[in-house]
C-alpha cells in the first residue's frame, strides 16, 4: 500500500514555506536545464517538470542543453552558456558527478544558483548534503541506498533456489554513480553464496544497446533466474532478447529502476516484476522552484530526498501497484 508518511512528506515539500506557490515573477527569468543526455527519456521528463513548473509560476523562460552522454562536452558547454551571461540559473543532471563540480564552482562564483537533480554533486555520492560551495541545492535520491534495496529483493527471490544465476544490466561503470550502483548490488549478492552473478551487461540507458548486451551474455550463458538492473529502459532490451533465446520471460524475475510507464505496465501485466522508484517530473518542478525561490532571495532546503518525499514506496511491485490501481509513472521510458 502506498506510504503514507513518504506521501504526507511530498505534499509537505510542494508546500512547506510557499516553496512551490504559483505566485507570478515580476520580471522574465531565465533557466538553463544541462541534461546528462536530451535524448534520454528521464531527462526529458526533468525538464518536462521544469516547464510545467516555469508556466506555473510564470515570468519564467527555460531551455534544454544536451550534454550527450559526455562528461567533457558538458562540462564546456556549462562554462559557454554561463559566459553568455544569457541566464539567471542553472539545474543540472551531470555525467560526472565528481569531475562537474569545477564547472559548478563557476557558476556559483558568477553569483548563479545552480541546483543539482537525480544525483549529488561531489566524491561522496552517498551523501545528498552540500560538498561543493555554492551548489545551491540537491533534489535526488542517494543511489547507493535504492540499488541495495533492490539487491535485497533478488535475495529474497533466490532464497530457495541453489545456484540462482543473476545478470547484472548497468547503465555504464565508468559513470560514478552507476559504479556506486553495481558495488552496491554486488556487496549484498556477493554475502550469499547460492547468487552467482554470471555476467555484467552496459546498457547505456538503451534499449538497442541492452538487447546487444544481453544477447551476447545468453550466449555464453544458460538458466538465467534474475536480470538486476538500474534502468527501466535496459529491460526492455533484456526482454526481448530473453524472449528470442526461448525464455518464458516471467519465469524470470526482472528488475529495473526509474518507475517508468513502461515498467508499470509491465509489473501490472506479471512480465516484470519491480522498478526503483523515481519521479523525474516533480523533481524538475522542485528544482525550479528552488532557483527561482533563492533568485528573489528567499531560503531554500539544502537538499530534497526524493526516497522521502515520494508518493511510492521505494520499490515498487505487484502488490504496491494492486494497492495503488490509480498510480501512473511521471515519465515513459
Amino acid at each position: 500500500m502506498i506510504n503514507k508518511i513518504a506521501s504526507t512528506a511530498f505534499a509537505a515539500a510542494l508546500a512547506v514555506g510557499g516553496l512551490f506557490s504559483s505566485a507570478a515573477l515580476a520580471e522574465d527569468l531565465n533557466i538553463a536545464f544541462f541534461a546528462a543526455s536530451s535524448q534520454n527519456g528521464f531527462n526529458q521528463a526533468i525538464y518536462a517538470g521544469i516547464e510545467e513548473k516555469a508556466k506555473e509560476l510564470g515570468g519564467v523562460k527555460t531551455e534544454i542543453y544536451d550534454g550527450q552522454f559526455n562528461a567533457a562536452h558538458q562540462y564546456s558547454q556549462i562554462e559557454d552558456v554561463l559566459a553568455s551571461g544569457k541566464f539567471d540559473g542553472f539545474i543540472l543532471a551531470a555525467n560526472d558527478t565528481v569531475g562537474i563540480a569545477g564547472a559548478v564552482e563557476q557558476v556559483a562564483a558568477a553569483g548563479k544558483p545552480i541546483v543539482t537533480t537525480l544525483f549529488p554533486i561531489g566524491p561522496d555520492l552517498t551523501t545528498l548534503k552540500r560538498q561543493v560551495e555554492g551548489l545551491t541545492s540537491t533534489v535526488a535520491s542517494p543511489p547507493a541506498d535504492g540499488a541495495t534495496e533492490q539487491a535485497k529483493t533478488v535475495v529474497d527471490v533466490c532464497k530457495d533456489r541453489n545456484p540462482c544465476n543473476v545478470v547484472i544490466m548497468i547503465g555504464q561503470l565508468i559513470f560514478p554513480f552507476d559504479n556506486l550502483r553495481y558495488e552496491s548490488f554486488r556487496k549484498v549478492l556477493d554475502a550469499h553464496d547460492n547468487i552467482k552473478v554470471v555476467a555484467t551487461g552496459e546498457g547505456s540507458y538503451s534499449p538497442d544497446v541492452s538487447l546487444t548486451a544481453m544477447t551476447d551474455i545468453l550466449q555464453a550463458n544458460s538458466d538465467i533466474h534474475v536480470v538486476l538492473s538500474n534502468a527501466d529502459q535496459h529491460l526492455v532490451g533484456v526482454e526481448i532478447a530473453l524472449e528470442a533465446a526461448g525464455y518464458n520471460v516471467p519465469d524470470v524475475f526482472l528488475s529495473g529502476g526509474g518507475a517508468a510507464n513502461i515498467a508499470i505496465n509491465a509489473i501490472r501485466e506479471g512480465r516484470w516484476d519491480a522498478t526503483l522508484a523515481y519521479f523525474p517530473k516533480s523533481m524538475g518542478s522542485m528544482a525550479l522552484d528552488i532557483v527561482v525561490k533563492d533568485l528573489k532571495g528567499e531560503d531554500v532546503p539544502e537538499f530534497i530526498n526524493m526516497d522521502e518525499v515520494g508518493p511510492m514506496p521505494p520499490i515498487i511491485d505487484r502488490a504496491v501497484l494492486d494497492a495503488n490501481p490509480d498510480f501512473v509513472g511521471e515519465w515513459e521510458q
